[in-house]
């Protein structure tokens, strides 16, 4: 019972944005005995659970509440048919095993920081100078998600799925997991991950997030929870700086009218989508409205195929084309279960 309390008492805590030693302050208690409470090695009289409870604006019956499993409820979710609880199941199963092989190997993955308080410009700006990355393109975005906590399967959904990805934090574990639709391109799958990574950063204690095809669409994701809003604005910030794709078309082009095909140029130099690498410009100034809306309607497969001598959209021929239908077990997840 003390360690429920605990951890209740804890992210209580953590909600509101106060340090052990400035909650102690203001219930008048110390900071020592506070941390007994979060660790779970002191049980408080009532009184006291009392003071705490008013303090938090909290019913006492809350310390008490075995919370739901973030699986359980992910399964409860409306909307999703058999195929897609069939994933979520496996889904489970792997989060499982994953943290089986991590505890095994006494390798267990550190959190990145949970951020409150910034706007999504502002987090992606800061946490590309906590990683060291500067304004320069993710080589790989999926590592490099999973190297900072969030570990990471990427699953063919059905096609008719309203599924593009989940986030989900096991509180108790103190672990987080996304699945990426891996049926997708993986420009677009790319930015899924970072859309997630987002939610890791600030929405963790939010409960299980599902995100269907329509939040990655500008015209759209304004009918959403306003997390999804900033969830997308800083997957475009972080995986495209504003002032690097300045830089690139003001030193290449100068005023020069982008072509579709210098688009198709930028996107892969990113590494994300043509809609993606679309909007990016657009939102800097470097595409008109008109042109914008033409380009988009244009299919950049054979294009790009014609330019690059392979295509990232549709995957024909490709690496993607060849395994779309299956689950892809993160790296190193894989590394871990060969140990």
């Amino acid at each position: 019972m003390n360690k429920i309390l605990g951890a209740k008492l804890k992210k209580a805590r953590e909600e509101i944005n106060l340090s052990q030693g400035a909650f102690a302050k203001a219930i008048g208690l110390s900071s020592e005995y506070i941390s007994l409470l979060e660790a779970g090695k002191r049980t408080p009289s009532f009184d006291t659970l009392d003071r705490l409870a008013s303090f938090l604006h909290k019913d006492i019956s809350y310390f008490f509440k075995e919370k739901e499993s973030a699986f359980s409820a992910l399964l409860a979710s409306e909307g999703l048919d058999d195929k897609e609880k069939k994933i979520l199941k496996a889904f489970s199963a792997y989060a499982n095993e994953y943290l089986r092989l991590e505890e095994a190997a006494g390798r267990r993955l550190e959190l990145a920081p949970h951020y409150s308080g910034l706007s999504a410009e502002r987090l992606a700006a800061e946490e590309r100078r906590r990683l060291g990355l500067g304004e320069e393109p993710i080589r790989d975005v999926f590592g490099l998600i999973e190297m900072n906590g969030l570990r990471l399967l990427r699953q063919p959904m059905p096609e008719d799925s309203k599924v593009s990805g989940i986030f989900i934090f096991l509180e108790e574990r103190s672990a987080a997991f996304a699945l990426i639709n891996s049926a997708q391109p993986p420009g677009r799958q790319a930015f899924i991950a970072v859309h997630e990574y987002g939610h890791f950063l600030k929405d963790r204690l939010e409960g299980p997030i599902i995100d269907s095809p329509d939040v990655f669409i500008d015209e759209y994701v304004s009918l959403y929870h306003p997390r999804e809003q900033f969830a997308q604005l800083f997957a475009s910030r972080f995986l495209m700086p504003p002032s690097k794709v300045q830089e690139l078309v003001a030193r290449d082009y100068g005023s020069q009218k982008l072509s579709f095909e210098d688009v198709l140029y930028f996107k892969r130099y990113f590494g994300v989508s043509t809609p993606d690498m679309l909007r990016a410009l657009r939102n800097v100034g470097f595409l008109p409205r008109p042109q914008f809306e033409e380009y988009f309607k244009l299919d950049p497969s054979a294009r790009e195929k014609e330019l690059f001598g392979n295509v990232t959209e549709d995957g024909e021929g490709s690496w993607f084309g060849r395994f779309k239908k299956k689950a892809i077990p993160s790296a190193r997840f894989k590394l871990l279960s060969r140990q």
